[in-house]
């Protein structure tokens, strides 16, 4: 049976370079990174050397980079001291934020006095920026916390623009940028957007590890207590391996991000192409089908299957050995549709299956054949 993996969005295959790397760290570099000893020193080394290293590609300083184990976790990091210690009443974000955003903003509302304002969006999920504007000019210690390509429909956030108007507002701008970074270069001179978040596994890293840029004199405080690891943001002993193998991982997405980018917009035309002539009735979610405003790795895709059978398109996918998603692999394991889905689709298109294909330079051509080969017997048969 042929093995297709079209889940990059969820996770990536880690690169070879990479795991020879972190098993290089591991033999070699086991010292404890707080110690004096030249064991200490050596591993310190290795983490200060990727943090400049990792700095350098987002032209932001060492200092601003905070290693985590991930998106989520620096997510919370920011969002929870904003409120906490930066005194945010207000927090503008969208229904289509990735949970990680939503569930914080929630728990953030409960358990202190901040009051959460959701920005429109328009008919194919991008923001409204008009609407975004109107918002920032009624509130006075806000905080806009709007992710840069949307995991679910790929949907690009213009963030430059948005780190103006909240400037212009004395807002904070928070970007979930874990979908883009690796993908896209982001100058964080030229975007003066305060707080960014990055997952090494979404660009073929290890998991349990990430950063969190935070610009600066923002006045933001630890989350988690402990040592001073990490400016005494976070404390805790580094994994060294992982941080390693994250920098690693993105110096090779950034130094073939041109070859890639190419190589990877042209699977996803391909993929367009192919499943429109052999499944016309087939719609595109969100922007997914645009290259101009949506992410060159991802399509979302409703397909035109009965609502009776719908239930089975992913157990047959999977029984042919071709891996997706119907929606976040963050929510794959819940019975409750897609949040970012119920927001801009109607009753009826609802009824009917989306599936989420997102690709890598992994995948291939043939692999596209072969899926919609099975996408067309399912729905013909």
């Amino acid at each position: 049976m042929k093995k297709v993996y079209f889940d990059n969005a969820a996770t990536t295959p880690m690169r070879a370079e990479v795991v020879n790397k972190m098993t290089e760290v591991m033999m070699s570099n086991f010292g404890n990174a707080s110690s004096t000893h030249s064991f200490g020193r050596s591993s310190k080394a290795l983490i200060e050397n990727s943090r400049k290293s990792i700095a350098k590609h987002f032209n932001a300083l060492a200092s601003e980079i905070v290693f985590t184990a991930g998106g989520t976790e620096a997510d919370n990091l920011i969002l929870r001291s904003a409120v906490r210690d930066l005194g945010v009443t207000d927090i503008i974000t969208s229904k289509i934020e990735h949970h990680a955003v939503l569930h914080t903003l929630e728990a953030l509302s409960n358990e202190y006095n901040v009051s959460l304002h959701f920005v429109s969006l328009l008919d194919d999920g991008n923001i409204d920026i008009e609407h975004l504007e109107t918002v920032l000019t009624s509130t006075e210690k806000a905080l806009v916390s709007l992710m840069h390509v949307n995991n679910e429909i790929g949907n690009i956030l213009d963030i430059k623009r948005v780190a103006q108007l909240c400037k212009a507002n004395g807002a904070l701008f928070h970007s979930d940028t874990v979908q883009s970074v690796g993908h896209y270069k982001i100058d964080l001179q030229d975007v003066a957007v305060d707080f960014i978040t990055a997952s090494a596994h979404k660009f073929h890293g290890p998991k349990g590890v990430g950063f969190a840029f935070i610009r600066k004199n923002s006045g933001l405080k630890a989350s988690v207590f402990g040592g001073e690891q990490e400016r005494g943001f976070r404390a805790g002993t580094e994994a060294i391996h992982d941080i390693v193998g994250m920098e690693e991982a993105l110096n090779i997405s950034y130094n073939t991000l041109e070859e890639e980018t190419a190589y990877i917009s042209d699977l996803k035309h391909y993929f367009i192409t192919k499943l429109q002539d052999v499944l016309p009735q087939a719609s595109f979610n969100g922007a997914s089908k645009c290259f101009e405003s949506s992410t060159y790795t991802l399509v979302n895709v409703c397909l035109p299957i009965a609502p009776e059978k719908a239930p089975m398109l992913h157990f047959q996918l999977d029984l042919k050995g071709i891996a997706c998603s119907k929606g976040s692999a963050c929510q794959s394991g819940s019975t409750l549709g897609s949040h970012v889905l119920s927001q801009i689709l109607d009753e009826e298109q609802l009824k009917k299956p989306s599936v989420r294909f997102s690709f890598s330079s992994f995948n291939t051509k043939d692999e596209v054949d072969y899926v919609i080969e099975v996408l067309k017997d399912f729905v013909e048969n």
